[in-house]
């Protein structure tokens, strides 16, 4: 078994992750007689669709100080204005859930000005599971629940790829032409942790540039991905600044890319460990309310760096590979940054799939087990 590490809140807060992270468990777990409207509940979405101004007579009787949830709030985005009624006239506190901000965002809800904390549920971390994972089937199948704790966990991913396209975009009308965004979705998932080239992704697709830009846009607002941008050193003259786009869990990727009966290939499992380090740190920095953003490198002559964070201290600089062994030429484009940014200012670690810590020149060269220790210690980025 696992405990989830987001803390129970204090104020109200919109939750927000994608599909099969474990929001509707971990509310149900720390809100248990709390009074709840799921809105995957067809009839209760028409209910309140048709009469949003219900919910505050329903809760209206609360005492002052009570908690009440709204699961899938995105579904009707106008309970927010009585939510908004509710937490200036009655004081009450909320728990909002949702697996889609584009709603929300795109359509002018009220987000309640401050009055609720927004945070974010990611899969499971390995700081969950006490570390305790098997890294080749993390990279295989993810880090959704289900998927860790399925015997199948093939049967449940392919499910879950078929039911975000139902679910999310069908029936949230995101798209017109649903086979034409099932095409480009393999494609933008076998190029997963790339340099994004929207030309090329629309030549394969069959569809135009602009498409493929909306269609990248849906991904992100219902949290399925995210950019990586392009850090711009300020010395640096030629450098790669298109983003690269990340799939929020390796299992779901390879799930969407159509590869999740075979093993992974040499050519994948760079990408799929860069995924699941790229999300233990996200996780990381979400989970401990840090702000600080995360870039990747890479200069015109193919010198990289997977994950840059600028911290109050300096930068974070991580070098990720799928290999048993540390390579010399695994240093370079560390080094490259570090005399960039600054050595006394620049902390530089290799994460690797084999079994021994070493300190190459300047970098701290770790197995993938130790380096999320130390992540999750604190000891990687830290935070003052």
């Amino acid at each position: 078994m696992y405990s989830r590490l987001l803390a129970t809140p204090t104020q109200s807060i919109l939750l927000f992750g994608p599909r099969g992270t474990g929001k509707s468990t971990w509310i149900r777990d720390r809100f248990p007689d709390t009074v709840t409207y799921d809105l995957l509940d067809t009839g209760e979405t028409l209910r309140l669709s048709k009469d949003p101004s219900s919910l505050y007579r329903e809760l209206a009787t609360l005492s002052s100080g009570s908690w009440a949830v709204i699961d899938e709030v995105q579904k009707v985005p106008d309970l927010l204005d009585e939510v908004h009624r509710l937490l200036e006239t009655r004081g009450l506190r909320f728990v909002l859930s949702g697996s889609s901000a584009r709603k929300l965002y795109r359509g002018g809800a009220n987000l309640l000005a401050g009055r609720a904390v927004t945070v974010s549920m990611f899969p499971l971390v390995s700081a969950e599971l006490s570390f305790k994972i098997d890294p080749e089937r993390a990279l295989r199948f993810g880090m959704l629940p289900m998927a860790v704790t399925a015997d199948a966990p093939q049967d449940y991913l392919r499910t879950y790829a078929d039911t975000y396209l139902v679910q999310e975009i069908q029936l949230e009308a995101l798209t017109r032409n649903l086979g034409a965004f099932a095409r480009f979705l393999e494609i933008a998932a076998r190029q997963n942790g790339q340099v994004t080239n929207a030309a090329s992704i629309a030549r394969d697709a069959g569809i135009n540039r602009r498409t493929v830009q909306n269609h990248f846009e849906i991904l992100s607002d219902t949290l399925i991905g995210f950019w990586l941008p392009a850090w711009k050193l300020k010395s640096a003259t030629k450098q790669v600044r298109q983003s690269k786009f990340y799939f929020f869990d390796a299992g779901v990727a390879r799930a969407l890319s159509g590869r999740l009966a075979y093993p992974p290939t040499s050519e994948e499992m760079g990408p799929l460990a860069e995924t699941f380090v790229l999300n233990e740190v996200r996780a990381w920095l979400g989970y401990s309310r840090t702000d600080y953003r995360l870039y990747f490198w890479r200069s015109y002559d193919g010198v990289e760096v997977d994950v840059l964070c600028e911290t109050v201290e300096g930068f974070v600089a991580i070098e990720i590979k799928a290999s048993l062994r540390w390579e010399r030429r695994f240093n370079r484009g560390l080094h490259r940054v570090a005399d960039d940014l600054g050595k006394d200012r620049t902390m530089c670690y290799g994460v690797y799939l084999g079994e021994r810590a070493a300190l190459w020149d300047d970098v701290n060269v770790l197995p993938l087990i130790d380096f999320l220790k130390r992540l999750w210690a604190g000891e990687i980025i830290r935070i003052p």
